[in-house]
């Protein structure tokens, strides 16, 4: 019939899954439409709201929800006013120490909803000028949780803390909390198989972590001053691991020796990422002798090039040792010199480019590098480390430089590289510039 409402006669679970797709403030909107419609917006599984989503402005009066009230407080309202599951919930938002009863509010308020399973806090504190506290949060035990994210403020555990039976992925980023409280939280969740903690910041003694999670898979972990000591005990399934050092003053020795004990407690690991100073920071202290990882595949490096520091580069070949069945490397290279300063370079090169004993995978296993860049002439600059794994990689078939500038020392490299006496017979390399590739064999 013509001018009929055909999307009104839908089912409520089909305009359900049509006001999902949009924010939520357009979503309360539709309350408006037609009397059908008016509460479909409280059976929403999933809540988006803050800085980055959904503002939650004002709204319409039809929706019941309060205009002239504070942000946090229209939030707690559509909350309540929900009527069906809430599956995922999530805030960005600025926060002072002050809320952080309104801010607990709605967490005592989510924990009393059917079935959150995930649930994320995102807090851009502003720091109280007298009490210099971030926003408090006393974190109960959501039973059906999966994943939590938080990140701003400082968690405490109440007495009797029970942990999430049922949590796979903990992220905690700048986060305030004690050593026994991290501990707790993290080893009352024996399900993790993801577990993120990036920049914590201790409130009492520094922290101290042993991690035993039988499930875990995935450990993303930056160390700061804050970290006494971290390593892995017992984590059978862990594959992948991402290690950061930051926030460092000068305490540099003992951030390497942390570093040094977390990376070589992921001995089951088959990707290593080391990403910011980690190498430079090995460089420091003395390196153990025939460790290996016997399952490592990949490795990432964020890796600076101080074309004068022998120790960093001894630093990079121990590693290199560690990992006798490498068969991905992908370098993030940032030269410390400019090409105009490149002639510091050339010992340095000389004592890279040449063979080092003792490098199984460069003879067996290593088949791909990876090198990304901002600029050709950063790479120009650190030549050296393309020309090494060309000089002395019996396997390798794919050597790619992925760069932003500097096509015009493109020429040059080429022609440089096809000088260099390549050990394998199926190398290549390809130089990519902005979805271009150019690809030469060198012999």
């Amino acid at each position: 019939m013509a001018g009929a409402d055909r999307i009104s006669s839908l089912p409520s679970e089909l305009k359900v899954s049509i006001l999902s797709c949009l924010s939520v403030k357009d979503a309360i909107r539709t309350s408006t439409l037609a009397r059908s419609w008016r509460h479909v917006w409280t059976l929403l599984p999933c809540l988006s709201l803050g800085i980055y989503e959904d503002l939650l402005g004002d709204t319409d009066d039809t929706t019941d929800i309060p205009v002239k009230s504070s942000w946090i407080e229209r939030v707690h309202h559509l909350v309540s006013s929900l009527r069906g599951p809430l599956l995922v919930f999530e805030l960005f938002h600025c926060f002072h120490f002050g809320q952080s009863t309104l801010l607990q509010s709605l967490l005592d308020l989510l924990l009393k909803k059917v079935g959150v399973e995930k649930l994320g806090l995102w807090i851009q504190t502003q720091v109280d000028p007298v009490l210099l506290y971030p926003v408090v949060l006393y974190l109960p035990s959501f039973h059906s949780l999966k994943e939590l994210s938080l990140s701003g403020c400082l968690i405490i555990l109440p007495t009797g803390f029970l942990g999430f039976n049922r949590l796979t992925t903990l992220n905690l980023n700048e986060v305030h909390i004690s050593s026994d409280d991290l501990h707790s939280l993290v080893h009352t969740s024996n399900n993790l198989t993801t577990l993120v903690i990036l920049n914590i910041v201790a409130t009492e003694k520094p922290l101290l972590l042993n991690f035993s999670l039988p499930l875990l898979r995935h450990l993303t972990f930056g160390i700061n001053e804050s970290v006494e000591n971290v390593s892995v005990v017992c984590a059978p399934c862990l594959d992948q691991a991402h290690i950061y050092i930051w926030n460092y003053t000068d305490s540099k020795e003992k951030l390497a020796s942390v570093a040094l004990r977390l990376v070589t407690s992921a001995v089951t690991v088959s990707s290593l990422n080391l990403d910011f100073d980690v190498l430079k920071f090995f460089s420091l202290v003395t390196l153990p002798f025939n460790f290996t990882f016997p399952r490592l595949r990949c490795l990432k490096l964020h890796l600076h090039i101080p074309t004068s520091n022998k120790r960093l580069y001894s630093a990079f070949f121990w590693l290199l040792r560690c990992m006798p069945f490498l068969e991905e490397l992908k370098v993030e290279l940032e030269s410390e010199f400019s090409s105009q300063t490149s002639w510091v370079a050339i010992p340095m090169r000389e004592f890279l480019v040449k063979k080092q004993g003792g490098l199984s995978c460069l003879d067996q296993t290593l088949k791909s590098v990876r090198i990304r860049t901002e600029s050709l002439i950063d790479v120009m600059t650190s030549i050296a480390v393309v020309k090494f794994f060309l000089v002395n990689a019996n396997v390798l078939r794919l050597l790619k430089i992925a760069h932003w500038t500097g096509s015009e020392v493109m020429p040059i490299m080429i022609e440089d590289l096809q000088k260099t006496k390549v050990a394998s017979s199926d190398a290549k390399v390809v130089i990519h510039r902005h979805g271009e590739n150019v690809t030469f064999d060198v012999r």
